[in-house]
């Protein structure tokens, strides 16, 4: 498995910290989604496969180590690498006997991160299927490792501001995503309400009645949610 084929899940409750992994891991190659705590987590892991892990331990509710141990009691064989303030030599074995992959303790050096998931993902199995990185949306079909929209086997064309807009959403597929954090994250911080003429246009090449979304919906008060099949 290469970087380019591998994609993330970042489980951390500081957003800052998740946002600074989240840009360095994608800079160097990787797709990247991001979960506030073990509950997001399980949502993102529901609609989307993920190669790899990176799991705070630390976090308020179920913890790291608990939902390690949780994943593997259901069969779950996803490479978990958990990061941690905790460095003490017996934290790092109950860790790994939670059934973690690696154990990296805060502070770290990101070049190491890199280092230790490029291991973990050499040494994952490759008999198994290449995990799903498309979202069907009717006749649509998202691909998230190239950015590209297709219906049926004809591209559609799209903008690059559309396509920032639809990976951000896509990352994040089932649930809310604030129109602050979509601004930001696609150029537009200087004016959010941009986001809303782009999500106008996209609907109009996505939905069948842009009227009513069925695909890309309003989140009241907060944002849009990308709701794939």
């Amino acid at each position: 498995m290469t970087v380019d084929d591998a994609h993330i899940l970042v489980v951390d409750d500081d957003r800052r910290l998740r946002e600074l992994l989240r840009k360095y891991l994608s800079d160097n190659g990787y797709l990247v989604a991001v979960a506030a705590d073990a509950a997001e987590a399980r949502q993102r892991m529901a609609g989307l496969d993920f190669d790899l892990i990176v799991l705070d331990v630390m976090m308020p509710g179920e913890d790291g180590m608990q939902l390690t141990r949780s994943l593997r009691a259901e069969g779950n064989r996803v490479p978990i690498l958990l990061l941690t303030a905790r460095g003490e030599v017996d934290d790092r074995i109950r860790g790994l006997e939670a059934g973690a992959d690696d154990y990296l303790s805060k502070p770290f050096e990101p070049r190491e991160l890199l280092l230790r998931l490029g291991s973990i993902l050499r040494r994952a199995p490759r008999d198994e299927p290449e995990p799903s990185r498309e979202l069907r949306l009717g006749d649509f079909i998202w691909d998230m490792a190239r950015s590209e929209l297709r219906r049926g086997d004809q591209p559609v064309h799209l903008t690059q501001a559309e396509r920032d807009l639809l990976t951000v959403l896509a990352e994040a597929a089932g649930q809310g995503v604030e129109r602050d954090e979509l601004a930001v994250r696609t150029g537009n911080s200087a004016n959010p309400r941009t986001v809303d003429v782009q999500v106008t246009r996209l609907r109009k090449k996505i939905e069948d009645d842009p009227r009513l979304p069925r695909y890309l919906q309003t989140v009241r008060g907060m944002g849009y949610m990308l709701r794939p099949d």
